[in-house]
């Protein structure tokens, strides 16, 4: 590999920081775990630069490696990953806008209680600005899926924050599907 791209692809990857930190707070819900996934990833991306086809999404390449490592750690580590209530102070308050901040509060509350692949798709599609296409190859996933992914997370969330308990929503409607499903013999 000659030095010019060499150079370009550092810089590109030092560009995606921030998105990458973002992306690792909203699914990790750690700031250590958010932080050692980023460094994992950038270690990752520099180590296995050969796989990178310049002139596609470096953005999308480096989201899959995250998404990747943080699901293995979970997988590895088997457990949850705990609420860190650690950033809620660095939230841009605005001066005597304090229903605004309970807002920030209660979506921000809301949204930890999403499971991570909801956030996930929340993020990608809605914060991040892919496509759900884009989105379902980082996600590896169907488009279908990541679109229900997202409409499910959506409602979840409005749910929470108008004080609406989607289990019994959900399970209302399991039970009307499971009603209209055909029967085989026997059923």
């Amino acid at each position: 590999m000659n030095v010019a791209y060499e150079d370009e692809f550092k810089a590109d990857l030092v560009e995606n920081l921030p998105h990458l930190r973002a992306f690792a707070h909203l699914i990790a819900r750690n700031h250590a775990l958010a932080e050692d996934l980023v460094q994992d990833t950038i270690v990752r991306a520099l180590a296995n630069r050969h796989q990178f086809r310049p002139g596609t999404n470096l953005k999308g390449w480096l989201i899959i490696i995250l998404r990747n490592r943080f699901f293995n750690e979970m997988r590895r580590s088997s457990r949850k990953s705990e609420v860190s209530m650690e950033h809620q102070g660095d939230l841009a308050a605005v001066d005597g806008g304090q229903e605004i901040s309970v807002e920030i509060r209660d979506f921000n509350a809301a949204f930890r209680k999403l499971p991570p692949t909801q956030r996930e798709a929340l993020v990608l599609v809605g914060a991040s600005g892919f496509s759900y296409e884009e989105a379902a190859e980082i996600a590896h996933c169907p488009v279908g899926t990541m679109k229900s992914r997202v409409s499910r997370a959506r409602a979840e969330l409005e749910a929470q924050l108008h004080g609406v308990e989607m289990p019994e929503k959900w399970a209302g409607l399991a039970l009307k599907l499971d009603e209209n499903r055909p029967r085989r013999a026997g059923e």
